[in-house]
């Protein structure tokens, strides 16, 4: 089990297949909502377990705080750690690279997750491609 900052494209395509699968098909985020403009600013991770893509997430700087988004593991991976082992990476990638609050749009199901990590709720419930959403914040 790897966790790999993406470096080239069958990296990316991983890392969008496994977006693709959890966003678009099990939770039935349009496309054009997925893959959206700032794939392009974003570093990208992929969790690989035996080689096999089975998570990812994207992360970017938004006004002086490191933007973790589109955090997602394949349903048969879930409760597996893969999705802490995502966090971890990005929160060390956010340190190296000098910014110390992070802050993601976490969906209402996961916020136990997030809050098991440190992360704490800032905002009130708000809708995001359907799907309801809380924004959270953590210092490193």
């Amino acid at each position: 089990m790897t966790v790999k900052i993406v470096e080239n494209q069958k990296e990316l395509e991983d890392a969008f297949s496994v977006r693709k699968t959890v966003f678009i098909h099990e939770q039935n985020v349009p496309a054009e909502e997925e893959i959206d403009q700032y794939e392009d600013d974003s570093t990208h991770f992929v969790y690989y377990n035996d080689e096999v893509p089975t998570g990812a997430g994207r992360f970017r700087s938004v006004d002086g705080y490191g933007k973790v988004e589109r955090i997602c593991v394949l349903k048969e991976a879930r409760k597996t750690g893969a999705g802490k082992a995502i966090m971890d990476v990005i929160e060390k990638f956010a340190s190296i690279n000098g910014l110390r609050k992070l802050k993601l749009n976490a969906q209402t199901h996961a916020i136990p997750f997030y809050s098991g990590l440190g992360y704490k709720i800032i905002s009130e419930e708000f809708m995001d491609a359907g799907i309801p959403h809380k924004t959270m914040v953590k210092e490193l």
